[in-house]
């Protein structure tokens, strides 16, 4: 009776706390991860005041919100959609995933962290996060620019090759052979390609087997899907989070919406568990050691997503000045990046991956939406200063001083 009672005390006070930072957040319009992060390190090993008897259920919590994190992407995109992004926009994605998953790995293996470390920084370095940077797209009034579409192209397949990209990290930190690796990643794509398939060509008839016109009634089977093919999905070392993807695919039209509106909420509560169980692993005395290099790599993959946002919208025939807004857009990293270290931080391979990471997405989503705002005209001042100075200008630089054609509305 009394651990109950002491455990119900403190998960009340976590999630009273949590929601007060949301609404504190809220109030000055940015993203309330780095707050959860902060929440869990002061709940944390070496913390202000350690949880106790509810540690267990927030661990339990947070699993489920990664798994409705991935299953809420999943709904936000239709096979059809998937599949046009990758035939048209796959060189973006490959050079979004070379220049910004390179530092990280280049990183770890220059600490000597070794290979297996070095394949999960490079995943935390390379995705931005598609939460925030939607946050971000919203907050500025840019959701009509024309260069939108060029950023969600670089989310999108993002998105989908973690579908690829988690099973493979899972069997490295598992410590399975090469073979049973393999297998793995093929059973990871044979699932992705047949989920896409079948949700191209009877998208339609999965969605009507789990429609209802009861709310609570799509709510549970929706739920209950998710969770079954998710706990399969990891029994089979391709990864809970790819199964909650697939289903969200494979969810299309009425039933995705109504399961998009009353899985929200679940998302948002279990989603900050999530965050805060991460904080909770990682010593707060661990960060400074980690700091330098934390900054470090934050400088290098800043310059490297806006290269990466630049370079896209320039392929999809944007201006200079959507360009530049593009890449400072990107630039933003969060729930994905603290899953893929998650991963690692539970199978103990590298102490130091977890507080560098924590480190690396504070600096970052807190400097995303700073970057998205003041990109753009710090290059375009910088342009009319070098012509004044008679200095080259890069080739279309000049551009970026005529007026802005780029946008459906001014921003």
């Amino acid at each position: 009776m009394q651990s109950s009672a002491v455990f119900l005390i403190e998960f009340g006070c976590l999630i009273l706390g949590l929601g007060l930072l949301g609404r504190f957040a809220g109030r000055f319009r940015f993203s309330p991860i780095p707050l959860y992060l902060l929440a869990g390190l002061a709940f944390g090993e070496g913390g202000l005041l350690p949880l106790g008897a509810s540690e267990d259920f927030v661990a339990v919590g947070a699993e489920i919100g990664v798994i409705l994190l991935l299953l809420m992407l999943g709904l936000e995109y239709t096979a059809t959609d998937l599949v046009s992004h990758l035939r048209t926009h796959y060189p973006a994605g490959l050079v979004d995933a070379v220049l910004n998953a390179l530092p990280g790995a280049v990183l770890a293996l220059l600490l000597g962290w070794g290979p297996v470390a070095a394949v999960v920084l490079a995943g935390v370095t390379w995705v931005s996060s598609s939460g925030v940077i939607a946050k971000i797209l919203g907050d500025l009034g840019r959701l009509g620019n024309r260069e939108t579409p060029a950023i969600l192209s670089i989310l999108v397949l993002e998105d989908l090759s973690m579908a690829v990209y988690l099973p493979i990290v899972t069997a490295l930190l598992a410590g399975v052979s090469l073979a049973a690796g393999g297998v793995t990643l093929a059973i990871a794509v044979g699932v992705l390609t047949l989920v896409l398939v079948l949700a191209v060509r009877y998208g339609r008839l999965v969605s009507r087997f789990v429609s209802s016109d009861d709310p609570e009634k799509l709510l549970l089977v929706v739920l209950g899907v998710t969770l079954v093919v998710a706990g399969v999905a990891q029994q089979l070392q391709v990864s809970a989070a790819v199964g909650a993807f697939l289903v969200g695919i494979a969810l299309s039209g009425e039933v995705a919406e109504g399961a998009t509106s009353l899985l929200a909420p679940l998302r948002d509560l279990f989603a900050a568990v999530f965050f805060v169980f991460f904080g909770l692993h990682t010593d707060p005395a661990s960060i400074p050691p980690v700091l330098l290099p934390a900054l470090a790599l934050a400088a290098v993959t800043t310059a490297t997503k806006i290269a990466t946002g630049y370079w896209a919208a320039r392929r999809a025939g944007i201006g200079p000045r959507g360009r530049w807004r593009a890449g400072g857009t990107l630039v933003a990293r969060g729930e994905f990046s603290i899953v893929i270290a998650g991963l690692a931080v539970t199978s103990g391979i590298e102490p130091s991956l977890g507080p560098l990471a924590t480190a690396y997405v504070l600096i970052l989503v807190l400097l995303g939406p700073l970057t998205a705002r003041w990109t753009e005209p710090l290059a375009t001042r910088l342009t009319a200063r070098s012509r004044r100075r008679g200095v080259p200008a890069p080739p279309g630089a000049h551009e970026a001083l005529d007026e802005d054609q780029d946008t459906v509305g001014r921003t």
